[in-house]
């Protein structure tokens, strides 16, 4: 059973985020078949986000670059989990994910999702 603070907190992120995000969207792009080979397949999924910019403090060169950005995206109503590798639109920008947290702390509610992202190519 989920823990009813966890549920609360993802309530009151989901809000805040409605409230001061914009709407955009995370792509999973789906490997070709192993088999019968083809072109990846890429799967848009609607979200609502925020994205911020690191201060200049967390931007160390190596594990954070100038450019990357911190989007925070509602887990109410998304279909996926974030992952490395999948795409997230926000500000006209798109952004490979390459770290993700899902902010889930008893297991079972993704409270939000917190992933970096970096400009892709």
């Amino acid at each position: 059973m989920a823990n009813p603070i966890y549920t609360r907190l993802q309530g009151t992120a989901q809000r805040l985020i409605a409230k001061y995000g914009q709407a955009g969207t995370v792509t999973r792009i789906s490997e070709p078949d192993p088999i019968e080979g083809g072109d990846p397949v890429p799967t848009p999924y609607e979200a609502t986000l925020v994205p911020m910019a690191y201060s200049a403090q967390e931007i160390d060169g190596t594990e954070i670059l100038s450019g990357d950005m911190q989007i925070y995206i509602s887990s109410v109503g998304l279909a996926i989990e974030p992952k490395p590798g999948d795409l997230v639109s926000a500000s006209g920008k798109t952004f490979r994910v390459i770290k993700a947290d899902p902010n889930n702390y008893d297991g079972l509610t993704n409270v939000v999702f917190i992933v970096q992202g970096r400009i892709a190519p």
